[in-house]
């Protein structure tokens, strides 16, 4: 059955009718916890009026920091049906890097999981903090207040790789239309095992993982922190048929896969800048995966583009498709890439002036990544604005460089990024994590029979891991804290 989001208004309408549509079909399965969606539904409608109890109101902001989780499922969409704003904040967030987003979020509680990786939120002054495992979602009375489509649901913080997060805002019908879109793109199905790796606070997570399940009808399997043996024996033991990430987690599932019966997995989904063809070649060739799809979004427009269904697998490791229904993308002169569409954001919370730098008068989002269309309409990405390095003059882009790198078969992962050079005013340098033998001048000397001159790195540095954020994503920042030392 293809659902759609015009039966709904709000993502309440779309969660309540859940019951009626898939009934005693699996909804949530968690550690031993095993929820149909008629109890999901119940105990979403029983957390409305828990949080309506606790004196939140329709529009008022509630934070929730914590992991992927069942009760995380359940709190987020009871506050929306009670009418409330959802506040997730990242949970590698430090408490005082928490404390900023929560402060500035306005949120009247915090609902946070006690302990985790320990950590622990300090009670402010008339700000409530709840524990996500306590009895409060459990302690309501069934409970549901009336929103429109057009109300804010959620206020997303970006993730900071650059600069303060900033929260952006999206509302109910903007959400439901494109995630109702994602579920065909992404070949979803209702009856779907849906491993949710990706964090709730970040879109994938939440929107493309749990609303996405419950506009189709999938079965979400929460997981908090990522494990691959945990991963790999959930695959096994619950037939997961569909398991999105970064590209990251393909990479940690070919080089540990053995032993494990994969053979249910059906779905893939990723999107990165830094997608090498080598990584999607794997994984249609070395896992059981019929479906792959990558796409290309962002906190302040969603998914904006996705490959569809039937695209060559060519296609789907160089390029991230073409735009969603309704959205168009551009590309400005110099080379940055523009959306603009009904997904793109309401704007940045109490931030008026950043609101205006990132859309212009015309309504174009100014994204701040660098790419290039084709003829056929597909976007490629080719790196960040303020990755880009000019090595003798010549633009570099980090990620064609990975890409090329990646082509290599000592090298599991890299990042590169540009270094000051007194001759060239920067040059490329590599950090690398090995999966075999490779010496620096090995990798630098391959490197220039593989590509021009001016992107071949001329250092090379290899590391256990790289570092990342929640979402996967290489922070670079970091690798550059080392470079400039």
């Amino acid at each position: 059955m293809q659902t759609t989001a015009k039966a709904w208004e709000t993502i309440p309408d779309m969660v309540l009718s859940a019951a009626d549509r898939f009934g005693d079909a699996e909804a949530v399965v968690d550690g031993p916890l095993r929820l149909s969606f008629t109890e999901l539904v119940d105990r979403v409608r029983v957390a409305a009026g828990a949080f309506a109890s606790a004196g939140i109101e329709r529009g008022d902001r509630v934070a929730l920091w914590a992991p992927n989780s069942a009760e995380w499922i359940i709190a987020a969409f009871g506050l929306l049906t009670a009418g409330g704003v959802l506040v997730p904040v990242n949970t590698r967030f430090k408490a005082d890097e928490a404390h900023d987003i929560i402060r500035r979020s306005g949120a009247r509680a915090v609902l946070v999981q006690s302990g985790f990786l320990g950590q622990d939120y300090p009670a402010q002054p008339g700000v409530p903090v709840i524990d996500l495992k306590s009895d409060f979602l459990a302690s309501g009375s069934p409970f549901q207040r009336p929103v429109l489509g057009t109300d804010v649901c959620d206020i997303m913080f970006t993730s900071g790789t650059s600069g303060r997060p900033k929260g952006v805002m999206m509302n109910h019908a903007q959400t439901l239309r494109l995630y109702a879109e994602w579920c065909d793109l992404a070949d979803l199905r209702q009856g779907d095992r849906y491993l949710t790796v990706n964090p709730y606070f970040h879109i994938f997570g939440y929107k493309a993982g749990c609303i996405a399940s419950l506009i189709r009808g999938a079965t979400i399997l929460p997981v908090p922190v990522f494990d691959v043996e945990q991963v790999l024996a959930l695959v096994e033991r619950e037939k997961v048929t569909v398991l999105p990430g970064p590209p990251t987690l393909y990479h940690s599932l070919l080089s540990a896969r053995g032993g494990h019966d994969l053979s249910s997995l059906r779905v893939a989904v990723t999107g990165s800048a830094d997608i090498p063809v080598e990584l999607i070649r794997r994984i249609v060739s070395e896992l059981p995966f019929r479906s792959v799809m990558t796409g290309y979004g962002l906190t302040e427009a969603g998914t904006a583009t996705a490959s569809r269904p039937g695209d060559s697998f060519e296609s789907i490791a160089t390029t991230v498709g073409t735009p969603c229904d309704g959205v168009e993308i551009r590309i400005a002169d110099d080379g940055e890439v523009l959306v603009r569409g009904y997904t793109v954001m309401q704007g940045y919370l109490d931030d008026p002036s950043a609101t205006a730098e990132a859309i212009d008068p015309d309504g174009w989002l100014h994204t701040g990544d660098l790419g290039t269309l084709d003829d056929a309409g597909k976007l490629r990405i080719v790196g960040r604005k303020k990755d880009m390095f000019i090595a003798g003059g010549f633009n570099a882009y980090p990620a064609e460089i990975e890409g090329f790198l990646m082509e290599h078969p000592a090298v599991a992962q890299v990042a590169v990024v540009g270094v000051p050079d007194e001759r060239l005013g920067q040059v490329g340098k590599a950090f690398v994590v090995r999966r075999g033998p490779v010496t620096e001048q090995e990798l630098i000397a391959w490197s220039r029979t593989r590509m021009a001159g001016f992107k071949a790195p001329r250092y090379v540095d290899f590391l256990d891991e790289l570092p990342l954020n929640a979402s996967g994503k290489v922070m670079k920042t970091l690798l550059m804290k080392d470079v400039l030392k």
